[in-house]
């Protein structure tokens, strides 16, 4: 609806001002009496070097369309009321005839590289490492739906002076049968004892630095342990992700980029970029301290390898553009490492991006693997499944699988009160608030979808070509959202923010809602069908958002 306005208005003006422009001037006014788009004129004044209303009248008395139906100048304002049986027929056709690919953007081609979730080997999966997880996992979806391949890559942290910090605190207080009963539990409790004794033993970061260097250098006994670590820990992690439903193409972690350093650091000497600082290499950065790429022992750090890393996946995957979806904690790190690449004289390296994001919080404050302040993923999930399926139980006992449902709106439920969440705001974590089914929550939008299911079935909806006509001043807040589905779609992928399609899906299932108080679907009139396909409409857009930000939409609830 916009863009054709734009088009018009651009050519009103003599093609003076793209339509491009003029686009992302406009407005949607606040009262729905003012109209349904309006397009300011005081930015033009000074070009044109005409009052803003003189611009407005001007271009009011050349908008002729069939698309428009009104235009009243207001002030410097242009108010256009358009045709709203043209776009309602436009858009629910589109909807109808392309089903789930409406809102699919071919503005995309090539790879996409999405770098997230990234637990650490060892630790338990925490609330803290939801965030990353849900919001690249979005991402990835987001950016298949606007025409690129996503490449989905679980960067490990497998690597590093934690693993020394394990190796002592095993051969301290490990207990072999214990770990292989219940790995992620066992090897976090002596984990967190490490760190206890530390306090006041500093020869035990000595002893972990000790023996971080001996699995650098290839000791058998520290590989066997390490590689002991790595398989119990990914084997509990894969029981979230497939709870999650979230899928990797790719879990190469830090340690596969062990043998790939050696080439970095020799280009950077080679390309006189490495400086000796107090014994250790060093970039040197303008207005942000140096990067640090190998410690006085020859140890190598996370910037070292994680330009291995970039190195390999441009190779590999000739990405277009990289995502590194990790906490705005780490800003500083990313912002060196893509600056090291750049002067290395890489120009791809403009085609890195951190997505970062606020912490995960619990009561305020934030979680601590070190001190052993985490609340577990896991055991959020099962409560939440537990939680749905006791709202279930009390109001539809004869609900048909009802252990599947439960999953669905639990899990969901935890994802989207992640991602209706700007990236950037911190979030404090509350169980009780996510599974409302009031309100701005996963369970509200999927209600919303499995009531539309309810109504389909109890009208025996059949699809069948029809013309839309008469469905009332409730249905065109509705119809507006639904235009908005593709262009939302892609600000969503452009500004990195799932958030933008949970806030749409919340908007779709309130207009909707509200429609559905003030109209009799059901009643058997000429328009039933009408309005069962309009519902059907809502459904399918609802449903794609939702599998966008990986959650599911059940039929019933």
């Amino acid at each position: 609806m916009n863009k054709p306005i734009a088009e018009l208005i651009s050519t009103a003006l003599n093609n003076e001002m793209p339509a491009s422009e003029i686009e992302k001037l406009m407005e949607k006014p606040k009262l729905m009496e003012l109209g349904d788009v309006a397009f300011p004129c005081f930015t033009l004044a000074k070009k044109f070097k005409k009052s803003p209303q003189v611009i407005a009248s001007e271009i009011a008395q050349q908008l002729n369309s069939t698309l428009i139906q009104e235009v009243n100048v207001v002030g410097g304002y242009l108010n256009i009321f358009v045709n709203q049986q043209m776009v309602t027929e436009n858009v629910l056709q589109t909807i109808l005839r392309e089903k789930d690919q409406y809102g699919s953007m071919q503005t995309g081609q090539g790879n996409v590289v999405i770098d997230y979730s990234s637990p650490n080997i060892a630790k338990p999966f925490s609330m803290g490492h939801l965030r990353s997880t849900v919001i690249g996992n979005a991402l990835a979806n987001i950016a298949e739906k606007n025409g690129y391949n996503a490449v989905r890559i679980n960067h490990l942290g497998d690597w590093g002076t934690q693993f020394g910090k394990l190796i002592v605190a095993y051969k301290l207080w490990g207990d072999k049968e214990a770990i292989e009963a219940s790995p992620i539990q066992e090897l976090l409790k002596i984990y967190v004892k490490f760190h206890e004794r530390a306090e006041t033993d500093e020869s035990l970061n000595e002893q972990a630095r000790a023996s971080f260097k001996s699995l650098e250098d290839g000791d058998e006994e520290a590989l066997a342990l390490w590689k002991w670590f790595r398989d119990a820990s990914l084997k509990e992690f894969e029981t979230i992700y497939d709870l999650l439903g979230i899928r990797f193409d790719s879990y190469a972690g830090e340690a596969f980029y062990n043998d790939k350093m050696d080439a970095v650091v020799g280009e950077l000497k080679e390309k006189g970029l490495l400086a000796l600082s107090e014994g250790a290499y060093v970039v040197q950065l303008e207005d942000m301290p140096p990067c640090l790429i190998t410690k006085t022992d020859g140890a190598t750090l996370y910037a070292t390898r994680d330009l291995a890393a970039a190195m390999y996946r441009k190779k590999q995957y000739e990405a277009k553009k990289t995502f590194y979806v990790v906490g705005n904690e780490q800003s500083l790190h990313f912002k060196q490492l893509f600056n090291v690449i750049e002067k290395m004289g890489y120009e791809w390296s403009k085609d890195l991006q951190h997505v970062a994001f606020g912490m995960m919080l619990k009561d305020g404050k934030k979680m601590s693997t070190r001190k052993g302040k985490v609340v577990l993923l896991a055991d959020v999930l099962a409560e939440a499944i537990e939680t749905a399926k006791r709202n279930i139980e009390e109001k539809n006992q004869a609900l048909e699988q009802k252990e599947l449902v439960a999953r669905q709106v639990g899990v969901g439920a935890v994802i989207f009160n992640d991602l209706k969440n700007n990236r950037m705001n911190d979030i404090d974590f509350s169980l009780e608030q996510m599974m409302n089914f009031e309100g701005e929550t996963g369970p509200y939008v999927q209600y919303t979808y499995a009531r539309i299911s309810s109504l389909l079935e109890k009208g025996d909806f059949k699809e069948q070509a029809i013309q839309f006509d008469a469905l009332g001043e409730y249905a065109w807040p509705v119809i507006q959202l639904l235009e908005q589905y593709p262009i939302i779609v892609q600000k969503a992928f452009e500004q990195a923010d799932p958030s933008q399609i949970a806030k749409f899906s919340l908007h779709v299932s309130r207009a909707f809602n509200k429609y559905y108080a003030h109209s009799k679907i059901l009643v058997e009139d000429e328009w039933k069908q009408m309005k069962l396909s309009f519902a059907f409409s809502v459904a399918i857009v609802l449903k794609d958002a939702l599998s966008l930000l990986g959650i599911s939409a059940p039929n019933k609830m």
